[in-house]
């Protein structure tokens, strides 16, 4: 689809800003993109032209209208690209932020004697938020283990913990350490076998911009992104919640609606990036398939750049051309495996006698923008069984290209001979 069309390459880098160059360096190949993706030019214009507005929602006058207008579409919008038929969208100061709040709300409502789950893979947004309100709350913390070759959880590894009183649960879909994805429907399953009211929130935070996002299909009660991961901008992040979840007692303001959960007065500017960030799917969508339906489009661009970005992926690690892919560089060892079906567009490296910051470095001075992951609160988790200090996260997406990947094996095969 997206590998076979130079054309529509050229087209999606064209829609994104700053795609070959940095404001601060000058030329440079963005492989830190699991740090926050490029942003859609579409997005910096609408930021632009909504931060200009003084009018605020809730008020009678025409402007207010059309804020309150933008933000209904958006939030359907929000709804066709992650396929939620029900429940309710809503924006708060960041995906860890919203995580932190679904968390601590599904927590502190659970019975007496109900426990909480989650596993040793997480990002601690969700990690550290389901520990803090588990002890809180006075409900045990159950640690489900995570395989540490493939970097991965599985629905037979939460299903070996589960107890019928579990009543919050905690899921990573993809990790930003590695890249590896979760079966995120398939655990969901698990937990609703033997505990089947138990809260399941999602962290789908490195996930979003790699494929498709399925709420209808995975039988839970919160999912969080950032938008900055997923062609939006910093500032604010987007959680779903379910019905039931959203009538669950939650701090809000006394006397306000109780199905609300913002707090204050939202930048209706973030709203509508969301809109720009699906009508880019959309358009993606209709350039790899002939789909009259805007979800099925989104659909298309979802395993369009989940194919592209598994090409991707496999020519960094097995090679493109001549040159030979990480796989065969002396002393590398590729996190997850090197054959990991479950990968989603980044690749983690250790390389045996080097330093990662050293890597990074020398990479960043021949403007390929890599980053090192290393053994503290946010990667240790992953790195600490593995007995590594740090790693070398070299993280991609839909609008890279192949020449790009032979440029970073060239540069580190200079380097590591």
């Amino acid at each position: 689809m997206i590998r076979t069309r130079p054309d529509l390459v050229s087209a999606i880098r064209d829609r994104f800003a700053h795609v070959d160059a940095c404001p601060f360096q000058g030329p440079r190949i963005f492989f830190e993109n699991a740090g926050g993706a490029l942003t859609l030019n579409s997005v910096v214009e609408t930021s632009a032209r909504f931060a200009a507005i003084p009018d605020n929602q809730g008020r009678d006058n025409a402007a207010s209208h059309a804020l309150v207008d933008i933000i209904t579409r958006a939030k359907a919008d929000m709804a066709t690209l992650m396929n939620a038929s029900s429940g309710q969208f809503f924006v708060g100061e960041s995906g860890t932020e919203l995580l932190f709040r679904l968390i601590r709300t599904a927590c502190v409502n659970a019975p007496s004697g109900g426990r909480v789950i989650g596993s040793s893979i997480e990002h601690p947004a969700s990690r550290s938020a389901a520990r803090r309100w588990a002890g809180i709350a006075g409900l045990p913390y159950i640690d489900v283990g995570h395989d540490d070759p493939t970097g991965q959880v599985t629905p037979d590894h939460y299903r070996a913990h589960m107890t019928p009183d579990v009543a919050v649960a905690t899921i990573l879909h993809a990790s930003p350490v590695t890249g590896i994805g979760m079966d995120v429907a398939g655990i969901a399953a698990a937990i609703r076998e033997v505990a089947p009211e138990a809260f399941i929130i999602v962290d789908g935070i490195q996930h979003a911009a790699h494929g498709r996002i399925d709420i209808d299909a995975y039988g839970i009660d919160g999912y969080a992104i950032s938008p900055y991961k997923m062609f939006s901008r910093h500032g604010f992040g987007v959680a779903w919640i379910s019905d039931r979840m959203t009538a669950l007692p939650h701090d809000m303001l006394a006397g306000a609606p109780e199905t609300g959960w913002e707090f204050g007065t939202r930048d209706t500017g973030s709203y509508a990036t969301m809109s720009d960030v699906v009508a880019y799917l959309d358009w993606l969508g209709g350039e790899v398939s002939d789909a009259t339906d805007r979800r099925a489009r989104i659909e298309a661009a979802g395993a369009a750049i989940h194919d592209y970005e598994t090409h991707l992926t496999r020519a960094m690690i097995h090679g493109t051309g001549n040159l030979p892919g990480l796989a065969d560089l002396p002393g590398v060892t590729i996190l997850g495996g090197a054959d990991n079906p479950a990968r989603e567009g980044l690749v983690c490296i250790s390389v045996e006698g080097h330093a990662s910051a050293d890597i990074v470095r020398r990479l960043g001075e021949q403007g390929i923008r890599t980053h090192t992951r290393k053994a503290d609160h946010y990667s240790g988790n992953i790195l600490d069984p593995l007995g590594l200090s740090d790693a070398v996260r070299i993280s991609l997406c839909h609008y890279n290209t192949e020449a790009e990947v032979a440029a970073l094996l060239t540069a580190l095969r200079e380097m590591l001979d």
